[in-house]
Formats: structure tokens, sequence, C-alpha cells
């Protein structure tokens, strides 16, 4: 279920000169403001998870998912070279699978590790916000990666999309209307950061840890099927 030839072109398309700058974007712009906040106010736990919560998780993860996500299959298949990628003899669910595992690695390397090094300057991990909020942002990095790859086959303006969902849904709606919130990512992640915190108040979801784990089950493994079975339909359409 992982082709290193389809991995090696994935990552390479991922991390282009382009895509690179605006991937490391947001992680350094994170680091910074975790610097001049511990410099300006000092260790402060609130203000260290207010600012992972509201900027690393509910912004910079989703933004990250969707430029990896999409950035995995979308081009490929809007410049029409995705065809000669199905021509050769790899089944579509190792194509699907193995561009997934590298959009959640590349997603994952650019929020979860930024995220840990924030908490640490914002107040050196104390009650365990730095992991807690890494925690958070590895979980949520895997259904992000799922649902924008998935969004990268359906549609040609994937990135658009994504990122009205990732600053609509996620950072608006996600955090903000209580409602919204049972159906966001960010508040399925928080539920396990939760119990990395052993139930502290610093951390706080919504959704409860059963509930959370089997939404993001079935989020990515849903969206992960039925990527697949969109990359069939675009080879039945080559094919004709």
């Amino acid at each position: 279920m992982y082709d290193p030839t389809v991995a090696r072109l994935t990552y390479r398309a991922l991390l282009g000169r382009r895509r690179a700058l605006i991937l490391f974007a947001l992680p350094l712009l994170l680091i910074v403001i975790a610097a001049a906040v511990r410099g300006f106010s000092g260790a402060d736990d609130q203000v260290a998870s207010d600012l992972l919560g509201g900027f690393a998780l509910a912004t910079m993860v989703p933004i990250i998912g969707v430029i990896a996500g999409t950035g995995a299959i979308g081009p490929e298949i809007d410049d029409g070279s995705v065809m000669y990628l199905l021509s050769k003899p790899v089944k579509r669910p190792t194509i699907i699978v193995t561009k997934l595992t590298v959009a959640i690695a590349v997603t994952m390397a650019f929020s979860a590790v930024p995220t840990f090094i924030a908490g640490l300057i914002l107040n050196g991990n104390s009650q365990q916000v730095a992991v807690a909020y890494t925690i958070a942002a590895l979980v949520s990095s895997i259904a992000y990666a799922a649902i924008f790859l998935l969004l990268g086959t359906i549609t040609r303006h994937a990135v658009v999309f994504g990122l009205v969902y990732a600053l609509v849904w996620e950072a608006l709606f996600g955090s903000l209307v209580s409602g919204a919130r049972t159906l966001s990512v960010q508040q399925w992640s928080l539920a396990v950061a939760q119990k990395a915190t052993d139930g502290g108040e610093l951390v706080t979801s919504d959704v409860g840890l059963p509930a959370a784990v089997i939404l993001l089950i079935v989020v990515t493994a849903g969206a992960t099927w039925y990527a697949g079975q969109k990359l069939r339909t675009l080879t039945v359409a080559g094919d004709e």
C-alpha cells in the first residue's frame, strides 16, 4: 500500500520552492509571535494555551493541511499528468495511501514541530501545554490531510474551498460557535490533547474522547476511501 516512487514524486511536488516558502512561513510566524509574547509578558500558562489553541491549532494546522493535502494530488489532476501515473502498474489504492502518507508527514512536520517549539518558548511546557497541543496537531494533521486530499480529487478549486473550510469553519465556527464544535476536527483533536493533560482546565474540548476518536477514524478512513473511488473514476474517464 506504499510506493516509494510515488512518494518521492509527491515529496518533490510538495517541497518545491514555492510551496516550501508557504509551508515555512506560518510556522516561522508562530515561533516569532511566541518569542515576542514571552519577551513582553513572561511565562504564562493561559496565554500559552490561548496562542497555541487560537493560532497554531485553529489556523496554522488546517492551512498547512490544505497546502499538503491538495498539493499531493490536485496539481497532477489539473494538468492531466495524473493520467501518466495511472497508466503505470500501481494499484489505485496504493497511489492514494502513498500520497496521503506523504501529506500527513508534511503536515505533521510543519505543524506539530513548530507548535512544540512555540510551547516551550511560551511556558517551558508547564502543565504539559506544549505536549498537549503538539499531540493535538499530530492527530488533526491526519484528518486534515485526508480531507484535503479528497478535496483535491473532487474539484479544481480545492485550495480555495480548503482555505474557506480552514479559516471559516475551523478557525471561526470551530472556535466560537458551540453548535459547530461537535463537527470540528480541531475539537476532536483537543479531546485527545485534554486527555494528555489529565483533564486540565487549560485544554478543553466540547467533544468527549470516545466520540472524538470514532469521528477522527471515520472521517479519515471515509475520505481516503472516497478519494480512491474518485481516482478510479478519473482512470475510466482517461481510458474513454
